[in-house]
């Protein structure tokens, strides 16, 4: 898939991370059917493996399903035998090249401008600016946009609507979205209230800063 592509147009990364693989599951697909159409299982959730491949079997082929939290060759390759269309990393390591060298598009974790140079030497399909909130937020993405401002960066890590918005006006490709959107879903919680946040955040990407 063309990772870059599907960020620019869609704008919103939702990351799935649960202790209950049912209720994960239950998750993604509600995401799916709000129309959330960028979905990331973390590794780090029991039993993601299993979560990833069940949720390739329920939407099919067509939806991209990623793999997040991607540390090590060994993580890498289960997320490929999963069926996961796209790795994500929380930082540079061989994560990264051996998602890469399986045919998988990468969203690489960097925070600073030499972690943003060295990620793009390896020819990741974005940057997961990570993590945004503890880094001084906005204003952080703004400031390295100064020297990197065709970067495709996609800021993650406290991003709520509002956060949403600012980091879109200010030039980020996308957003990625993990507790403010997901809640307390994936451990169980009411699918009706992920039903009303998945609204609210799609509402809150569409049209800014294209």
């Amino acid at each position: 898939m063309d990772l870059t592509a599907a960020l620019a147009t869609h704008r919103l990364v939702a990351i799935v991370r649960g202790d209950d693989p049912d209720a994960a599951l239950r998750t993604v697909l509600t995401l799916a059917e709000e129309g959330v159409e960028l979905i990331e299982v973390s590794l780090s959730g029991k039993d993601a493996p299993t979560v990833i491949e069940r949720a390739r079997s329920a939407l099919g082929p067509g939806r991209p399903l990623g793999a997040g939290t991607v540390l090590t060759a060994e993580d890498a390759r289960a997320a490929h035998a999963a069926g996961a269309d796209f790795a994500v990393t929380p930082g540079l390591g061989e994560g990264v090249t051996a998602a890469q060298d399986l045919g998988l598009p990468v969203l690489a974790g960097v925070l600073t401008p030499t972690e943003v140079i060295a990620a793009r030497a390896l020819g990741v399909a974005a940057l997961k600016l990570f993590p945004l909130a503890q880094a001084g937020g906005v204003e952080y993405l703004k400031a390295l946009r100064g020297p990197f401002p065709d970067a495709p960066l996609v800021p993650v890590g406290g991003i709520d609507e509002d956060a949403a918005r600012a980091c879109l006006a200010a030039g980020a490709l996308a957003v990625g979205v993990g507790s403010p959107l997901v809640g307390d879903a994936a451990e169980g919680g009411r699918l009706s209230a992920l039903k009303d946040r998945a609204r609210r955040f799609r509402a809150a990407v569409e049209g800014v800063g294209r």
